[in-house]
């Protein structure tokens, strides 16, 4: 689980009639029982693959007939694929969608607008997070374009808040972009001098071991995910 569990958004215009649900999470029944009982939903929207997002969306079509909007063509119903720039609407509301990969391959952010929502806010799922940095989730995340990603959000007005996949919202989706893109150099700085340390060769755990000395080692393991898609991008 990451940080205190996974935000399922609800969105809906005050008057509106329906609804839509922006990622509904593990397959909890008792979850997507009180997810499901409300009025109808209008569309339900993935921001990416991973379970602890998408992994009851089965059962949740089942109890609510919703179409499933998605980049991943596997998690798709009623629906086509989604890509860069399109809009879906319900409740009241515009969602368009910003392609965001670099988590994973098929992560998308989602810009809201619509009543109530001002100049907008914007869904990043688990591209950024509501404390501390994303995981890259190597081999299907890769870091060049997640990089790409972080730039592009980082060109959103400011004040742009965000609702994350995890953790609090945040004020300003630009200037946390910028504060991630500031990390991940810090980051690939650290990776170069271990290579030099250790070697052109050196294995991903063995820099993890260097770079990540003062972090618990029980985060070890995800951590080596970032390291190697920090390798991939360096050795080309």
């Amino acid at each position: 689980m990451t940080l205190e569990g996974t935000n399922t958004w609800v969105l809906a215009a005050p008057d509106a009639r329906d609804r839509i649900v922006v990622d509904p999470g593990e397959d909890d029944g008792t979850h997507l029982e009180a997810l499901a009982d409300g009025p109808p939903v209008a569309a339900v929207v993935l921001t990416h693959r991973h379970h602890d997002h998408a992994g009851g969306i089965g059962r949740f079509v089942e109890l609510t007939g919703a179409p499933v909007f998605a980049a991943d063509p596997s998690l798709t119903s009623g629906t086509t694929p989604l890509l860069d720039g399109a809009v879906v609407t319900g409740g009241g509301v515009e969602l368009e969608v910003l392609s965001t990969p670099g988590h994973t391959s098929d992560s998308v952010s989602l810009l809201l607008r619509g009543p109530g929502a001002d100049g907008g806010a914007l869904l990043s799922g688990d591209t950024v997070l509501g404390r501390g940095t994303t995981v890259i989730a190597h081999p299907d995340g890769t870091l060049g374009p997640y990089l790409d990603s972080l730039r592009r959000i980082a060109e959103l007005p400011a004040g742009t808040p965000v609702l994350p996949g995890h953790g609090p919202e945040l004020p300003d989706a630009a200037e946390t972009a910028r504060h991630y893109l500031a990390h991940r150099e810090q980051r690939l700085e650290q990776v170069r001098a271990a290579l030099e340390r250790l070697g052109p060769d050196a294995s991903a755990r063995d820099v993890v071991e260097v770079v990540y000395a003062d972090v618990d080692t029980s985060l070890w393991d995800a951590a080596e995910l970032s390291v190697r898609a920090q390798l991939d991008h360096l050795r080309g």
